[in-house]
């Protein structure tokens, strides 16, 4: 048996596989921080039908251990299809086992979303959905930060916002992402032509690219949490923020849409701007009608569970959802999406999904066709 995690966005420690009933892991913490939960690897030397077992020893000291209750791992393999592996979390240690029917295996946190499909992702944005890449940043390691541009009425007025990944281990964000440019390629979509004809959208899929190559949970290269930058951004602690901050003051921003996976919560969300300075009825209202609109669209999306809104004036404004709507008095949004399984409708089988997540960037679609007239007064 062979363990490896020497791969795009691979994250384990080996302490000891002599016993195949019960191998010993750990995570590895990410580069210049304490965080860590995201991990993938392979195993391979396998004994088909045979029982292995494998044991995440420090998932305990992990940055979100309350996350691995009713959590379970998933697995594919052959990196394409990925099932969820009954997993158990006690005494801080979390424990999954499984008869393969194939001689190699791969688990991970969630399906992972590598960098070539990354890079197909670019590509097929620029070639079927007549993308325009307006603007490449650089990360700390040097990968590219693809900012693309869809515009379809040099007339539009409004100006939409979506970036992705900042925290490196929330794959499902870019999964969303897509989703909504899948759909932004479809043919006689007459809603996704109006709205087109009224907004330009502005699209970064991936903002920590080197985090997710190197299987980190929450950080940049630097050990920045990219989310907690957006009052500090410097270009070089986090040139990622740095980036997108100057790309949209030199644009405008009219709604800012910033996508997130929670560790704890089995539920899809929004966080809103309510304990902002600036919030105002207006933009109360706008919170409200995009997630009743998004429940009537039928989406997998909930009001009852997430975070307790801040009161008014006591936000984190160094949040980028809180930045943006700050600066820019527009609606601005974080949406959540869970590691576990949207307990609404529960999948045993995948729990939540890159399938699921990419269902909801198109489900969104249709939520801003209604809402972009509504966007300023």
């Amino acid at each position: 048996m062979q363990i490896s995690a020497d791969f795009d966005s691979g994250n384990i420690n080996v302490l000891d596989s002599s016993n195949p009933q019960d191998v010993r892991l750990a995570i590895r913490p990410d580069s210049h921080s304490g965080h860590f939960q995201w991990f993938h690897f392979k195993v391979a030397g396998l004994k088909v039908g045979q029982q292995y077992g494998f044991s995440l020893t420090n998932a305990g000291q992990s940055s979100y251990p309350a996350g691995w209750q009713d959590y379970h791992a998933v697995a594919s393999y052959d990196q394409q299809n990925w099932f969820r592996v009954p997993s158990q979390f006690n005494d801080g240690v979390l424990s999954f086992a499984i008869a393969p029917e194939h001689e190699q295996i791969c688990f991970a946190y969630f399906e992972p979303y590598s960098r070539a499909r990354h890079q197909n992702l670019i590509e097929d944005a620029r070639t079927l959905a007549g993308a325009e890449l307006f603007a490449v940043g650089k990360s700390i390691e040097g990968r590219d930060i693809e900012l693309l541009r869809i515009s379809r009425n040099a007339q539009a007025q409004r100006k939409i916002w979506i970036t992705a990944q900042q925290h490196p281990g929330e794959h499902m964000a870019e999964w969303f992402m897509q989703g909504l440019l899948e759909r932004l390629q479809l043919e006689g979509d007459d809603e996704l032509h109006a709205l087109l004809e009224q907004a330009d959208f502005y699209l970064v899929p991936n903002m920590n690219p080197d985090g997710a190559f190197h299987g980190h949970l929450r950080t940049n290269m630097a050990g920045q949490d990219l989310n907690r930058a957006w009052q500090t951004a410097s270009p070089e602690r986090s040139p990622e923020v740095y980036f997108v901050q100057q790309q949209m003051r030199a644009v405008g921003v009219d709604l800012f849409l910033d996508i997130h996976g929670d560790e704890e919560i089995p539920h899809v969300f929004t966080a809103g701007c309510s304990g902002n300075p600036g919030f105002s009825p207006r933009l109360a209202k706008l919170e409200s009608d995009f997630q009743r609109l998004l429940v009537d669209q039928g989406a997998e999306f909930q009001t009852l569970f997430g975070y307790t809104p801040n009161q008014f004036g006591e936000a984190n404004t160094s949040l980028a959802a809180n930045a943006v709507g700050l600066e820019f008095d527009c609606l601005a949004l974080t949406i959540e999406m869970p590691f576990k399984d949207h307990d609404d409708r529960p999948n045993p089988k995948t729990g939540w999904s890159g399938a699921r997540s990419k269902q909801l960037g198109q489900d969104v679609l249709s939520v801003l066709a209604v809402m972009v007239g509504q966007l300023r007064d």
